[in-house]
């Protein structure tokens, strides 16, 4: 099998890796562009980045000559050619495009066509992703008849993209869920002293409770509703009142860093990577993600492998798959500044119900791992399920 996607991503690369232990897969990606595997420029994060985890390694692979290649993605770039020669070349079975949307992964997925290779796609756009235009809207059903055409398998990484899918034409048959997920077991390792360490650096009281945002600062993602929140909530005690985390950079950092001013409980800690995510979901007492438009938001499965309530708006895909409403966690009509305090407030309350409802975030993102997605990536392929024991013998 091969798999097409623009450039390393640790998430992606993850899932890959996993794929890559199945005996009788032999998996091999192609990568558009290998920007991500140095420091680069994110517009998103309006600074230079550098991953802290191997993005590559564990499984096969090949970067593509392409064209825009040192740009990030877009419509037209990276534009990746040269992969008709080795799709022939490595006599594949199965193509799997990450994203349809690309014309360099419309000739991809025509080229494997054309050799006689199945192709299967994975992409995250729900119905409530993003807004559409008219015209958008009314040509998007005709592309899709193009792609059932062309594609046998459509893997779905939540209810709402499966019901994105069957609302344009796919028919169920095809439609296989990979749910999206992160490495649980990478993102399970608490740390204690890290925890403490935290709290030593920005100055908060061993019992305050920490609400946490993980994001790039941009408005899409309403890091501003968050902090007017958190200025409705009524202060506890001295040690007792809430304080509150932006981790991550952005468009947005200056206004909130203005709007912030004066209020010593608000901390702001830049970008971090994945490493040191995990000491910031282990410190917070309740997760927040209140995006405008979000198709999955995985920092909310990060979080619930620390154990941990989560908040998110109801426009956030993930929301709909892995919150049970006030079990653990809320969703709450985006851009709601009193309902979200709310739902902050409601949870912070009772320390010990706050602990019973990140039990059950870890609970449910327990069974959304990469097992589950290599259960369905063998459905889509019509290869047989294995148990964990006939695989390891394998």
């Amino acid at each position: 099998m091969a798999v097409l996607i623009t450039h390393p991503v640790h998430y992606s690369s993850a899932l890959f890796r996993r794929v890559a232990e199945e005996p009788d897969i032999a998996l091999t990606v192609f990568f558009e562009s290998d920007i991500s595997l140095r420091r680069h420029a994110d517009p998103g994060f309006s600074a230079d980045v550098e991953w802290d985890v191997p993005l590559v390694g564990g499984f096969e692979h090949t970067v593509l000559p392409a064209l825009g290649a040192g740009r990030g993605p877009s419509f037209w770039w990276p534009f990746a050619y040269g992969l008709r020669r080795r799709l022939k070349e490595g006599q594949f079975d199965w193509l799997w495009v990450h994203g349809y949307n690309r014309p360099s992964h419309w000739l991809a997925m025509a080229a494997a066509r054309s050799l006689g290779i199945r192709v299967m796609i994975r992409d995250d756009a729900t119905g409530i992703s993003r807004p559409r235009g008219r015209l958008k809207r009314l040509v998007k059903p005709l592309y899709f008849a193009a792609l059932n055409r062309v594609a046998e398998r459509f893997l779905a990484v939540g209810s709402l993209n499966a019901a994105y899918f069957r609302a344009l034409g796919i028919p169920d048959e095809k439609i296989v869920l990979t749910p999206w997920a992160v490495d649980n077991a990478f993102f399970r390792v608490g740390d204690g002293t890290r925890r403490e360490a935290l709290r030593r650096e920005f100055g908060i009281p061993a019992d305050a409770p920490v609400i946490l945002f993980v994001a790039r600062l941009q408005r899409l993602k309403l890091p501003d509703l968050v902090l007017e929140a958190f200025q409705h909530l009524a202060p506890g005690a001295a040690s007792r009142s809430p304080h509150l985390i932006f981790v991550g950079t952005g468009e947005m950092l200056p206004h909130l860093k203005e709007a912030a001013r004066g209020l010593d409980r608000v901390h702001f800690a830049g970008f971090r990577g994945q490493r040191e995510l995990r000491g910031f979901y282990d410190l917070c007492d309740v997760f927040v993600l209140p995006s405008m438009y979000e198709t999955w938001g995985l920092v909310v499965n990060e979080a619930m492998n620390l154990g941990k309530p989560v908040v998110v708006s109801d426009q956030v895909g993930s929301g709909h798959d892995l919150i049970r409403q006030g079990e653990n966690g809320y969703r709450f009509p985006t851009g709601d500044a009193p309902a979200l305090a709310a739902a902050l407030s409601d949870i912070l309350a009772d320390p010990e119900r706050a602990r019973r409802m990140g039990q059950l975030s870890r609970d449910i993102i327990s069974g959304w791992d990469f097992d589950a997605d290599v259960r369905g990536l063998r459905t889509a392929l019509g290869l047989p399920l294995r148990t964990g024991g006939e695989k390891a013998a394998a």
